[in-house]
């Protein structure tokens, strides 16, 4: 059967799995030390003792080899330790041995042979009925006498080591889950408070996604939070800060968009309703020129207003790619084929951009446009490129320009002048100029009586790569 680690949904759960497992790991890194650290202190201690035991045996069997046999010689604890002592000649045989023994006899088993054999001292782990002994084989030196190139075998139960050492293995699981418990409920406790502006913004959002009211906002974390952790606050207050910015922004695009559907139908009120009674003047009296006339300005007024809007709605979410092409000429052709005399071309620098020349041409008409309805004398169209890497394309005629005081509004759909009712037009001419310079990353900018579109321009050779450049 297949375990699955259950992980909480909650960003609170997770940071107090986080907390516990972290103590938890932190815990078993140190008990195994200590662990290791203990045992190996207490074998390395035994192991000294041992040691100095045999050294002590071995001198003896040198120099008073018939003390060996006296009762009591090999008894004796060494560093509070009782010590077995076996003494066995050359051939194996026992020489003397501990009384604490009684029947049983310490095992000659590698490191007695390897003493006998090549001098060579040694440790092992033995067993001694169900007890754990630690043994070491020590040579005796060829001295003369019964125990001449024998060796001295020395012993000591381990068991109250591996007592130490379970004893110490189970304090520090103790202590170790303690800790880990009260970790995770110190760290349920802090994230529970550290977590509650979260909770009111999340509150907050659910708030407004209830009632749909797009004017509320959500609340900015309180005093007692900051205090509590200030890094974790001016984070919150940092997102609570864009998400309040971002429902601004919302709202003033909703915003917009309303007051873009009411200007429109407004502003297609008007022709609909004269055309509609110019239509019903026809059905019931009959159709003269002067009605006519009326029915085909009704018309062409509608339909340059539907189209206006066709196209500022295009300019917003058109993606097409740019191709390059030369400014200058594109400006030259706009002139040329304008039917007004006032119209005229007064520099025209050779100056290559990528962008869409219909969408461009028709930013060039709309300002052509604009500067004979409500400019005075001469249009001149100038295209140049500035000391950047700016292309400019201005427009400007000899009157004295927008009023200061309405230039903030020019770009606005549907604006227009105070002096501009009579004149044609729909109010979304400059506002398509914009989108337009907006799509080829660029900006439309007002001077007096001159108004010039600034967009990125590319060298001859960038423009003859013929890599199309996709809109960003």
């Amino acid at each position: 059967m297949r375990r699955f680690l259950v992980i909480p949904r909650t960003l609170r759960g997770r940071l107090v799995l986080a907390s516990l497992g972290s103590i938890l790991a932190a815990v078993c890194i140190f008990a195994v030390a200590a662990v290791l650290l203990v045992r190996r202190d207490l074998r390395g201690s035994l192991d000294t003792a041992l040691r100095q035991r045999a050294q002590a045996v071995a001198q003896l069997a040198v120099s008073a080899p018939a003390v060996l046999g006296e009762p009591g010689a090999l008894e004796g604890p060494v560093s509070g330790r009782q010590i077995a002592v076996e003494v066995i000649d050359a051939h194996g045989r026992i020489l003397a041995r501990s009384l604490t023994l009684g029947a049983e006899l310490l095992p000659l088993g590698g490191v007695a042979h390897a003493a006998l054999a090549s001098g060579t001292a040694g440790f092992a782990q033995v067993q001694l009925g169900s007890r754990p002994f630690r043994l070491y084989a020590a040579p005796i030196a060829d001295a003369g006498g019964p125990a001449a190139g024998g060796a001295v075998l020395v012993a000591s139960d381990t068991t109250d080591i591996a007592n130490t050492v379970r004893h110490l293995w189970f304090v520090l699981a103790l202590s170790g889950a303690g800790a880990a418990l009260v970790a995770a409920l110190a760290a349920a406790a802090m994230t529970r408070r550290g977590l509650r502006p979260l909770r009111r913004l999340a509150a907050g959002a659910r708030e407004i996604e209830r009632t749909g009211d797009s004017a509320r906002r959500l609340p900015a974390p309180d005093h007692a939070s900051a205090d509590l952790a200030r890094p974790a606050a001016d984070e919150i207050a940092q997102l609570t800060g864009v998400l309040n910015r971002m429902l601004d922004s919302l709202q003033r695009s909703r915003d917009a968009e309303r007051r873009f559907l009411a200007d429109a139908s407004h502003e297609l009120r008007t022709p609909v309703t004269a055309l509609l009674g110019n239509v019903e003047y026809v059905a019931r009296h009959g159709a003269d020129e002067e009605v006519l006339a009326d029915l085909r300005r009704d018309a062409a007024r509608l339909a340059r207003l539907v189209d206006d809007l066709l196209a500022l709605e295009r300019e917003r979410a058109m993606g097409a790619e740019f191709a390059p092409l030369r400014l200058d000429q594109l400006a030259a052709e706009a002139v040329g084929e304008h039917r007004d005399p006032r119209v005229h071309t007064e520099l025209l620098e050779p100056t290559w951009v990528r962008g869409d020349p219909d969408a461009l041409r028709r930013a060039l008409d709309n300002l052509i446009e604009n500067a004979l309805a409500h400019g005075h004398g001469i249009v001149r169209v100038e295209v140049r490129r500035d000391a950047g890497s700016l292309a400019l394309m201005t427009v400007r005629d000899d009157g004295p320009g927008p009023a200061s005081a309405d230039r903030e509004r020019l770009f606005e759909r549907f604006w227009r002048g105070r002096d501009a009712s009579e004149r044609p037009g729909s109010g979304l001419g400059l506002s398509i100029v914009a989108a337009i310079a907006a799509r080829h990353g660029g900006t439309v900018e007002v001077d007096g009586a001159a108004f010039t579109v600034r967009l990125p321009a590319v060298s001859p050779d960038q423009a003859n790569s013929h890599t199309p450049l996709k809109e960003s």
